[in-house]
């Protein structure tokens, strides 16, 4: 192995490395109303901050709406996982939608004991190379690290959960709360997204669930079994999701960054109008035949339209396929990690939310479906 240098000739150790933990900013702890109050009356994202804080307030104040978070980019690793959970413990969120990213390699990884570390240096200025970190089984993301050898027992974690599961296909969102189940039994008392909203029965999906540790998992269990084992069924996933839309026709959704997750819980206003077209609404409870679209929607991201990408497309374009209303729609072209906390912390100090109540929709979509 080289040894890990940087030009100035000083020798680094893993455990140098990895002694400096991310910490999560915690919105409760500072009050932001007064700086979403200046930006209300500034311009450009300063002002699109405030009034996408505004339709936070909105959507929590608003009892007949249900709220869909989305999660892309890696968000729990930058800090960001107290943030989130201000607004799960605030009764903010009634499902999410994620990246595998945020809930396994980083939520669900903390919640077995693992930190992320902040990187010495800078990304432009790095204290070793990328290829000392390989050979020190340190990961980077940008100007964070995490510790190889631990990700690979999250790995293990996984095939072990999965391979606890009946053998059939199953949605992400019943993998994830085996998780939760997982961590209070063993780390009841960690600080985790899975676990609270497993305990507070919140359906977490994840997509592309194959896209992190899970699919690691995955792997290990499916090569070290010839019979069936647990798989992802990627429609069953979706049709729960869509099911949360026809339960609550009166939907709002709070997007960090884009990605799938933005795609998909923008989709199930049209796949729920697909099952009222079709017949099959009814056996879910939903009896109108018309599906509203979201009707609040504020998304966080740096990407923007001119590529005609889907992280960068405007709300208002969704509105042309039938997904989301213009009137109370925000977006904001700016940075998750410097923006999320300012909102949080306006809305937990405004308090809509204190007579939201919670909707349970993991129960409800556990519940028996009647034969249409």
């Amino acid at each position: 192995m080289t040894k890990p240098t940087t030009t100035t000739g000083k020798n680094w150790t893993k455990t140098e490395l990895l002694s400096d933990f991310v910490e999560h900013v915690d919105p409760a702890s500072f009050d932001a109303r007064p700086i979403i109050d200046g930006y209300r009356k500034a311009a450009f994202q300063a002002r699109n901050t405030a009034r996408a804080a505004d339709l936070v307030n909105e959507m929590a104040a608003d009892k007949d709406c249900a709220i869909i978070l989305t999660l892309a980019g890696s968000l729990v690793s930058a800090g960001m996982k107290r943030a989130i959970l201000t607004l799960i413990e605030c009764n903010m969120v009634d499902a999410i939608v994620s990246s595998g990213a945020n809930i396994v390699d980083q939520d669900f990884f903390e919640g077995l004991g693992y930190r992320h570390y902040a990187a010495p240096g800078s990304p432009d200025a790095p204290p070793v190379s990328d290829e000392t970190l390989r050979e020190l089984a340190i990961d980077r993301i940008y100007d964070t690290y995490i510790d190889e050898d631990q990700l690979r027992i999250c790995d293990d974690t996984m095939a072990e959960i999965i391979g606890t599961l009946e053998a059939r296909p199953h949605s992400s969102r019943e993998i994830i709360d085996a998780m939760g189940a997982h961590l209070a039994e063993h780390h009841g008392d960690a600080e985790s997204i899975v676990l609270e909203c497993h305990r507070r029965r919140i359906p977490i999906f994840v997509p592309a669930f194959s896209d992190c540790s899970a699919g690691f998992g995955l792997v290990l269990d499916a090569a070290a079994h010839a019979e069936p084992r647990a798989s992802v069924d990627s429609g069953k996933d979706f049709l729960e999701l869509t099911r949360i839309k026809l339960a609550n026709p009166q939907t709002g959704l709070l997007m960090l960054g884009g990605g799938v997750p933005k795609n998909f819980v923008q989709d199930i206003v049209v796949s729920a109008e697909l099952l009222v077209e079709k017949g099959l609404a009814s056996q879910y409870g939903f009896e109108s035949d018309d599906v509203p679209m979201h009707a609040y929607a504020v998304q966080l991201t740096v990407a923007d339209a001119r590529d005609g990408a889907l992280s960068g497309s405007t709300l208002r374009e969704a509105c042309s396929w039938g997904k989301v209303g213009t009137a109370k729609e925000q977006m904001v072209f700016g940075e998750v990690t410097s923006l999320l906390p300012l909102i949080v912390s306006d809305a937990y100090h405004r308090g809509h939310w204190k007579a939201r109540k919670a909707r349970k929709m993991a129960d409800v979509l556990a519940q028996p479906v009647a034969q249409s």
